[in-house]
């Protein structure tokens, strides 16, 4: 059965939470990569940051509606989801516009495993973590190689 470590990138592409979002896209572009972990100056994972992360930025903010009762406006979705939306599309830095506290995967996880939680979760980036530091990425890609019997990136 393969694992995370046998299709994984070793030594993939990080960014850091301070890199500028202008950067972040042509590293993402130049590499053809859907995303990158986003590591802190310890190494730790701290988040994600994918096309779809960056492409929220040229969205639509959706307003919240309201609903009056006694002379009161209660907003119906959350006012933190409105923020968080804001956030993302106003954002600067890797930081400002990266998933925090992804989902990881140990250089163990099954490739089964890996593929139902990019199905089901919609997590197309994967950082593979071994004893707290990251040592590779599964993306879509890698999960698509094993198809063709192409599973070493060599």
């Amino acid at each position: 059965m393969l694992t995370a470590k046998d299709i994984m990138t070793q030594a993939p592409v990080v960014l850091s939470p301070d890199t500028d979002i202008p950067t972040a896209v042509r590293l993402l572009l130049d590499k053809k990569i859907n995303g990158a972990p986003v590591v802190d100056a310890a190494g730790k994972v701290v988040g994600v940051l994918c096309q779809s992360d960056l492409i929220a930025q040229q969205k639509n903010v959706s307003m919240p509606s309201y609903i009056a009762i006694l002379d009161a406006f209660i907003p119906l979705p959350s006012t933190k989801d409105l923020e968080a939306e804001l956030g993302k599309v106003a954002a600067a830095t890797v930081g400002q516009a990266m998933t925090p506290n992804p989902r990881t995967v140990t250089p163990e996880t099954s490739i089964q495993d890996m593929a139902t939680l990019m199905v089901e979760k919609k997590l197309y980036t994967l950082p593979v973590v071994a004893g707290g530091k990251l040592v590779g990425v599964v993306g879509k890609e890698d999960v698509l190689r094993t198809i063709i019997g192409d599973p070493a990136k060599g």
